[in-house]
This record gives C-alpha cells, sequence and structure tokens, in this order.
C-alpha cells in the first residue's frame, strides 16, 4: 500500500464524521476535515506520476490535435479547455506567463512551446455536450 494511501485512511478514520455522537462540538468539525482529507486526496491521485502516465496517450493527443478553444487565469493557475471539450489546469502559471501567452500570435505554438511541457496538469472535466 502506497504511503499516501495509508496516510489518506488514517485520516479518514481519524475525522469520520460518524466516530463523533450528534450533539459533539467536533462532529462538525469532522465533516469539514473529512471532506478535506477527501479532496486533498483526489487533487494529489490527479496529479501523480502513475494517473499522467496511464492518460499520457490521450492528453499527448489532446494537446496536440484539438487546439485551444478557452482558457481562464486566475492566481497561479491556468485553467485551459480544448477543443475537444477536455479541460485541463496548470500549477504555478504566473500572470507574466500568462500574459505573454494571450499575447502570443501563435497561441497553441505557445502552450506546447512554454506552458505544457513545463508545468503540474491535471485533467478536471470532459464536456458532456456534443457537437
Amino acid at each position: 500500500m502506497t504511503t499516501l494511501k495509508k496516510k489518506y485512511r488514517d485520516l479518514v478514520k481519524e475525522w469520520h464524521p460518524d466516530k463523533f455522537l450528534d450533539g459533539d462540538d467536533l462532529q462538525a468539525e469532522a465533516e469539514i476535515q473529512s471532506r478535506r482529507v477527501i479532496d486533498g486526496y483526489h487533487f494529489l491521485v490527479s496529479i501523480a506520476p502513475e494517473t499522467i502516465a496511464t492518460n499520457l496517450e490521450y492528453y499527448t493527443e489532446t494537446i496536440n490535435e484539438a487546439g485551444i478553444a478557452d482558457y481562464k487565469h486566475k492566481g497561479l493557475l491556468l485553467e485551459i479547455t480544448f477543443l475537444d471539450g477536455s479541460t485541463y489546469e496548470y500549477f504555478g502559471v504566473t500572470k507574466q506567463v500568462y500574459q505573454k501567452m494571450i499575447n502570443s500570435d501563435k497561441l497553441n505554438r505557445f502552450a506546447k512551446r512554454n506552458i505544457y511541457p513545463k508545468y503540474i496538469y491535471r485533467k478536471t472535466k470532459k464536456s458532456l455536450e456534443t457537437a
């Protein structure tokens, strides 16, 4: 069992809301902490090398063939939605890099050279809409 999974299970047991009686002051805190543990675990799994490797073929096809449909930047997070409906988040993208990207006359080429190979990413959603 991986260290991450073991730690996750230990924390879920520690903070499971059912562990506390109704009316216990810690029950509300346990619900918050339990949600944080679950969300944190899912986030770490989404950026884990194993997850990236499993989905690399699809990701490579998307970034090379789909093209960028939309993008948003907030803080150090860049969210790119591709024409195939896939959406990926890129972590640590500074405002300066984002400005260079949006000012580039070749958006896809800039992203292929300066975003995709340099930042940790995760797939966040796939559009359910059909064209």
